[in-house]
């Protein structure tokens, strides 16, 4: 299954290591990577690939608010197919 993921927030110096490191102890693949800094904000968009055996996407969902609450940025996580349709209207 794939998932859409953005971080946003107040940019410094270990968002990047953080998310990457949490994507891949959750065994998440990071397909596509789009990055910028707007006005001292942070925005990270990815693309991942969640292996068939963690499909558990509410708890996936679960560990990345913590870990946006310990960087102090808003992580979100959605399925590529409901994003791609919200997106579309």
């Amino acid at each position: 299954m794939r998932a859409v993921l953005t971080v946003i927030g107040k940019d410094k110096v270990g968002i990047i290591a953080g998310v990457s490191q949490k994507l891949a102890e959750l065994d998440m693949n990071i397909i596509d990577v789009s990055q910028t800094i707007m006005d001292s904000y942070f925005t990270m968009m990815m693309v991942l690939e969640i292996s068939k055996e963690k499909n558990d996407f509410e708890a996936i969902r679960s560990e990345l608010n913590t870990l946006g609450e310990k960087l102090n940025v808003t992580i979100s996580i959605q399925n590529e197919e409901i994003f791609n349709v919200m997106h579309k209207l």
